[in-house]
């Protein structure tokens, strides 16, 4: 390692500029809930590597299951030479799957790829090729993916034409005047104007919007949903690739709402940190493709599975569900706190499901998106030592998704980086 200067010249004459990065420093090592980078600066990480460590960077129960596995073997793919954990893995998955209908799980890589997968399982079962998102949604970044999520920049820019029927909703968002009546009428109207509801395959939505802003899906309208999908033969997908393995004070966010969705898209804190991704979902839809239909080199790597029945370990003996709560409530009551006092940049709409907790920032209290506001904060709280991610439609919203095993005293020394870093924004302001 040398220091994040040199590291940066390197990395803009040997990576493409539209592998773009947050923040401008090089990891070097990090535990728990703390990074430090290549020059040895500590920083408290409020980003999870993107909701991945939920059990925080380097759990010690993960590292054993996956320094175990090392010691035996670290590929034979799954579909050439089968391994236990791999089925292992399946079966405690399928029994904290919510609802009582018997699942099954497939293992891929990467989130974009178990939405993929969830497509064509969803195609092959219903025979039909119509799929439903939501504007602001975020799915992945390969064709079908991109085609599914509901932002343009930076995603769809110069990629198109997007893959043939999908279709986008509006996503119900209180803070911004879009209500579950509203989302309802439009899908009414989508069915009576441009597609028939017996050609769809499915719709998928995200119980809370990670990439879109944090915006929780109203239950009644989950409910209604799966009411609708009921009652047209179209298959409910829950993509819990950000909300899923104890974010949201439950094991997947959908549960809130009391609906047992058809399949579920799992990834990102699966295996707390190693890559693994996965589709959970109803056994009869599940087994609707052929042999052969399902399946990828890496899918269900060795190490991936370790890791996963460790992550599982963690939430289940350090109650991370429960702890989701508490740290939630702990940070937005902070949060709440700022958006009441006159010395800071205005702050909006304070929400949370669990420890996935976000907060906007405005032009003026009764003001406009202001996502020059919001870029401004992460940077002043990276030199405070706050690793802190924006998201949102509007550009507008911060988004906290600290490791849940985070000890309160890091949670608060972080909650305090962006009291100061606010505050710096207004002494900057009045002083130029």
């Amino acid at each position: 390692m040398t220091d994040n200067a040199t590291l940066n010249a390197r990395r803009e004459a040997a990576i493409p500029r539209g592998v773009a990065t947050a923040t401008q420093i090089f990891a070097d090592r990090a535990e728990n809930a703390e990074l430090w980078d290549a020059e040895g600066r500590r920083y408290v990480d409020f980003a999870g590597g993107i909701a991945v460590v939920n059990t925080g960077h380097r759990h010690p129960t993960v590292m054993a299951k996956v320094n175990a596995q090392l010691e035996r073997f670290t590929h034979t793919a799954y579909q050439v030479v089968p391994y236990e954990s791999y089925v292992e893995l399946a079966e405690r998955l399928n029994n904290l799957a919510p609802g009582e209908t018997p699942k099954k799980t497939l293992f891929v890589t990467t989130g974009a790829e178990a939405v993929e997968n969830a497509v064509k399982i969803a195609r092959a079962h219903t025979g039909r090729p119509a799929v439903i998102a939501f504007n602001g949604a975020f799915h992945g970044r390969t064709m079908m993916t991109m085609g599914l999520t509901g932002k343009v920049q930076p995603y769809k820019q110069g990629f198109g034409p997007m893959p043939a029927d999908i279709y986008h909703l509006p996503f119900p968002m209180a803070a911004h005047d879009v209500t579950v009546d509203d989302a309802l009428r439009a899908l009414e109207n989508l069915f009576k104007a441009d597609l028939e509801p017996a050609r769809v395959a499915a719709m998928i939505i995200e119980p809370v919007q990670g990439e879109g802003g944090f915006y929780i899906a109203p239950f009644a309208f989950l409910q209604r949903l799966r009411e609708i999908c009921d009652a047209h033969g179209i298959l409910l997908i829950a993509d819990e690739v950000q909300t899923g393995f104890a974010r949201t004070g439950r094991m997947f966010a959908i549960e809130h709402a009391g609906v047992e969705p058809d399949l579920i898209t799992v990834a990102k804190s699966l295996a707390g940190g190693f890559p693994l991704a996965g589709v959970i979902g109803k056994a009869d839809i599940m087994d609707a493709p052929a042999p052969g239909g399902l399946g990828g080199t890496y899918g269900g790597s060795p190490i991936g599975c370790a890791a996963a029945l460790g992550v599982l370990d963690v939430i289940a003996e350090e109650n991370l569900c429960q702890r989701s709560e508490d740290l939630g409530q702990r940070i937005i009551t902070r949060l709440r706190s700022f958006a009441a006092r006159d010395d800071m940049p205005a702050i909006g709409d304070v929400r949370g499901l669990g420890a996935m907790v976000a907060f906007e920032l405005l032009t003026s209290p009764d003001g406009a998106p202001d996502p020059e506001a919001t870029k401004a904060l992460c940077a002043k709280a990276l030199e405070n030592g706050l690793v802190l991610l924006s998201c949102g439609v509007y550009g507008n919203t911060i988004r906290i998704l600290v490791p849940l095993t985070a000890a309160d005293a890091i949670v608060d020394e972080g909650l305090a980086m962006i009291e100061k870093s606010l505050c710096d924004l207004v002494s900057a302001k009045a002083a130029a």
